[in-house]
């Protein structure tokens, strides 16, 4: 297994014959639930509420498409780049309950678990090998979802993502250009206008972005400008409450369209990594805004998005917002 390199898209492939499968894998236990025999890693735990074992909780992955050991040792094969896949890959298990969704939990059950990802993102990023941290989730067998726990996951590669290298470009160009954080110059004309706003919590709003790759796309990005969710996450007053309460309703509106869905969360790059060539952290702080992405799985669309040179959506932003708002979400 190792890394490899596309020298047009200039993006990381993870390759060769002895990659995991990451499809559902029939257990006869399941390996997340408090009452599990010990056969699974434990990172990281948080205190249970109410008399819970725990309230989240980060496994290593059982079967990771990237290990903890070794040097990233990156070499070339003619034109090519490869690297060994160095890295961490680890299972964040959202609530102690096999029925505890992020939709169905308490405020402050989600809010724990928001918080563990951002002790498990800051503990990562002390790790000078890894340039960057990312939390996805995959809901449904249309998304690839892996166990049947509640559960995200989380990767820290030596690599930056190519749709995060992207943002980052537009960022620094943005400041570079106007001095102004472009997300929040976005949410300040969202805001102003209304027309794709889903619901404002506190200092989270969710929007429906101007140009959604897919029907329903919904982001949720903080007010107040901050590039990395792990210190909003660990800050005693960023109002994880809120962002919480937001994540969950969102969820709930989404699911009203589709019970399948991608999350991914997008935060700033480890700044223990400078780019004296790219320049992409040294306004890292003032060109960058951490946010989450929510891609829900629709089946029945008059075109296929899954090849994606243009992509297509047939539902307008102004339109799913509209709907997303007049969801139940209570």
């Amino acid at each position: 297994m190792e890394l490899r390199k596309d020298p047009l898209t200039r993006s990381w492939v993870i390759t060769g014959d002895d990659v995991p499968d990451m499809g559902p894998r029939p257990e006869p236990f399941c390996r997340f639930c408090p009452d599990a025999p010990a056969s699974t890693q434990i990172v990281s735990s948080l205190p249970g509420l109410d008399g819970a074992p725990f309230s989240a909780r980060s496994f290593v992955h059982p079967h990771p498409l990237y290990r903890i050991e070794g040097e990233p040792t990156r070499r070339g094969d003619g034109i090519y780049d490869r690297m060994s896949p160095t890295g961490a890959h680890e299972v964040l298990v959202e609530n102690p309950r096999h029925d505890g969704h992020l939709w169905n939990a308490k405020d402050v059950e989600v809010e724990r678990f928001l918080v563990l990802t951002g002790q498990r993102i800051q503990d990562l990023k002390g790790d000078q090998r890894f340039k960057y941290t990312s939390v996805f989730k995959n809901h449904g067998s249309g998304a690839s979802q892996e166990f049947e726990h509640p559960h995200s996951q989380l990767t820290a590669t030596t690599f930056v993502p190519r749709r995060v290298l992207y943002e980052l470009r537009a960022g620094r160009e943005y400041f570079a250009s106007k001095e102004r954080c472009v997300f929040c110059d976005i949410l300040s004309q969202e805001l102003r206008q209304k027309q794709r706003v889903v619901e404002i919590r506190g200092d989270y709003v969710a929007i429906c972005p101007y140009a959604p790759r897919v029907p329903y796309e919904t982001w949720i990005l903080p007010r107040v400008h901050d590039a990395a969710f792990e210190r909003a996450a660990l800050s005693r007053t960023s109002g994880m409450l809120d962002l919480a309460a937001l994540l969950k309703r969102t969820l709930r509106r989404i699911r009203t369209i589709s019970d399948q869905f991608h999350l991914v969360l997008h935060t700033a790059p480890n700044t223990l990594h400078t780019s004296g060539t790219l320049g992409y952290w040294k306004t890292i702080d003032d060109d960058y805004h951490w946010h989450i992405e929510i891609l829900p799985v629709i089946k029945s669309t008059a075109k296929s998005y899954t090849f994606k040179e243009v992509y297509f959506s047939p539902v307008s932003s102004e339109t799913a917002a509209d709907q997303l708002r007049s969801a139940m979400a209570d």
